[in-house]
């Protein structure tokens, strides 16, 4: 019975110590800034593990006291501002942590000696090539190996797809459209943005033949105010769009 009790006191430890270093990980993380996994650097993944492994092993040790994590987190965290912040400032702090781009291709030739110093393998080329969509090196006019490990392909101007301008088209602004229902919440924030009411919005999803508001999956308004409108139950109601635009609509 004791070793019951006792079984269950570490696992209630163990629970609220790990609620706590994910928590305080999280905000730490949080502050160093948003970068996406793929664009880390070198400096920023080194960090990013040693803030793992310590809130870990305090994770899994139920003994160790928690300022064994708070502080190398505080201090992990506060290094990373710092150097960010001194990479922001000097061109050759930046270099020296982050590295620089790579011209791995130039008017359609390899240039192998930068291959050679990136460590990175004709297959690795082709590949990230291929996700451009170039299958033919003598397209490409230059790839550049990024910091990040991504391969900008910039394709020779006649291997280019054609654009409005090239073809001397005018276009019109198209914006972003504003989700006003999602997932049968209203957002009234945007809807306040785009200058309308709960009463407009409940009236047009009502000529769409949707009775509650709950079964609308996804509601939103571009800047030409056509408003579209997906409901949770395609069977019931297939996907519309709205050419009628509200006449104070701005």
């Amino acid at each position: 019975m004791f070793e019951a009790l006792t079984n269950t006191g570490r696992i209630g430890t163990m629970f609220g110590r790990t609620i706590f270093i994910y928590i305080f990980t999280l905000i730490a993380v949080r502050l160093m800034g948003k970068r996406e996994v793929g664009e880390l650097t070198p400096f920023d993944l080194v960090i990013s593990l040693m803030i793992a492994e310590v809130a870990a092993v305090v994770i899994e040790d139920h003994q160790a006291p928690m300022i064994h994590a708070i502080v190398p987190i505080i201090t992990l965290s506060g290094l990373q501002i710092l150097i960010s912040f001194l990479s922001l400032k000097s061109e050759k702090m930046r270099q020296l942590l982050n590295g620089s781009p790579s011209i791995l291709i130039k008017n359609g030739e390899i240039i192998e000696e930068k291959m050679k110093t990136s460590r990175y393998t004709i297959h690795d080329l082709m590949s990230q090539l291929r996700e451009n969509g170039i299958f033919n090196i003598q397209d490409v006019e230059f790839a550049i190996l990024e910091t990040s490990g991504d391969l900008t392909v910039i394709p020779k101007s006649q291997k280019r797809g054609v654009t409005p301008e090239d073809l001397g088209i005018d276009t019109e602004y198209e914006g972003i459209p504003s989700i006003l229902i999602n997932d049968g919440k209203i957002n009234y924030n945007n809807l306040n943005q785009v200058g309308m009411s709960k009463e407009w919005l409940l009236n047009e999803v009502e000529k769409q033949g949707i009775e509650d508001i709950e079964d609308v999956l996804l509601a939103t308004l571009d800047t030409t105010g056509e408003l579209y409108v997906t409901t949770k139950n395609a069977d019931k109601l297939s996907e519309r769009i709205m050419d009628t635009i509200p006449e104070n609509f701005h």
